[in-house]
């Protein structure tokens, strides 16, 4: 039987591997708003091989995903390759080395960014997954350990010989975590090295920046992160080639779909909604950062500067249904996933969300006033 392939060619974007964001009820509403190719969180591979079932959770798939991969991350061969077997049996179309990871307890363990410093362990691992498992191999990197330190370029290299399908460039360093603009023209120095398919990473926030990036650096695919953690419809919008201004009451609807999702996913009793508490407080962490950005003001700077890392100034006074889904507070968006959870649909949720409004001082000292999108 011949080995399983990614499609050919790739979709324009993929969902990128979100650590606690990438979550089963998160990847199922990205799949609804078109999003072709999903991934798992990172999942630690021993201890996936040891059977620790928070890692398999990781592993599990909706049906609605048709092109799951998953991402593990190993300091070993043997862990990646066993590991990425019981992936396999769980569903996935191909296996993704995290070569990227910045978190100091990923790094401390020599795996993640660590092995961009370890060019050869890491090319060892790609083969022995290659070697192993019957599904593509994909691997994600950084730029590099740190700025004076770029070797992303000889990275791909031993990657692509050593068998991987593609590669993705989260075009930053390990040091810069965040706090620097993405490096496309990295991007695009892989794409004319290479002879596998290259897909960038890093500061896509809206449809036409996908476009323009995807262009720009000719790569095979662009892969979306924080961009979607923010607004989930991003997908939609690339469909659509149009940028999409959800009112509140549209984004309630989104958000108590999502919701019901992990309802489904968890289980909808008190057991259920300890697990889910741990992730809707964070998302909406993320959904409160959302702003209104049309094309006819925002796509033009945003070729020169990316909208991920541009400040916004709120629209003056908000009515109090929108004031409360822009707060940046984390004991507010405690209460609002406790009010979506609890909530019949999304007519309800709007009305419990405008009294929890009503009853909230709006965040002094600047707090909702102008808001880097991407910021944190």
């Amino acid at each position: 039987m011949p080995t399983p392939r990614l499609p050919d060619p790739l979709p324009d974007v993929i969902l990128a591997p979100l650590t606690k964001g990438g979550n089963l009820p998160f990847r199922r509403l990205c799949v609804e708003f078109g999003a072709s190719i999903t991934m798992s969180e990172m999942a630690y591979a021993r201890q996936v091989v040891r059977g620790s079932r928070t890692e398999r959770a990781l592993l599990r798939k909706h049906a609605s995903e048709t092109c799951f991969g998953v991402q593990i991350a190993a300091s070993k061969p043997e862990d990646a390759v066993a590991a990425g077997k019981i992936a396999v049996e769980n569903g996935a179309r191909f296996v993704d080395l995290n070569c990227g990871c910045p978190i100091h307890d990923v790094v401390r363990r020599g795996m993640g960014a660590t092995l961009l410093q370890r060019p050869a362990a890491l090319q060892r691992i790609v083969a022995a997954m290659v070697t192993g498992l019957g599904v593509p191999v994909t691997v994600k990197l950084r730029s590099g350990w740190k700025e004076d330190e770029i070797n992303a370029p000889e990275i791909a290299r031993l990657c692509e010989d050593a068998g991987a399908a593609a590669i993705t460039l989260h075009a930053r360093t390990r040091e810069q975590r965040y706090t620097k603009s993405a490096d496309w023209g990295l991007v695009k120095r892989l794409v004319e090295e290479r002879g596998i398919p290259v897909v960038g990473n890093g500061d896509v926030l809206t449809w036409h920046e996908a476009r323009d990036r995807r262009a720009e650096s000719g790569c095979a695919s662009v892969m979306l992160g924080r961009g979607v953690l923010i607004k989930p419809w991003l997908f939609k919008e690339l469909v659509e080639k149009k940028t999409w201004l959800p009112t509140a009451q549209e984004r309630v609807e989104v958000y108590a779909r999502f919701v019901a999702h992990c309802r489904e996913h968890f289980g909808a009793d008190e057991k259920g909604k300890k697990k889910a508490s741990f992730f809707l407080p964070w998302h909406f962490g993320f959904f409160c950062r959302w702003r209104p950005m049309p094309e006819a003001m925002f796509e033009e700077r945003a070729k020169s500067y990316p909208l991920m890392q541009t400040r916004v100034d709120t629209d003056g006074e908000l009515p109090p249904l929108e004031r409360i889904l822009r707060d940046p507070r984390e004991d507010v968006h405690r209460s609002i996933a406790g009010i979506f959870w609890e909530a019949s649909d999304a007519a309800a949720a709007c009305a419990a969300l405008e009294s929890l409004a009503e009853a909230t001082p709006a965040p002094i000292d600047g707090e909702a006033g102008e808001i880097a999108v991407a910021h944190g």
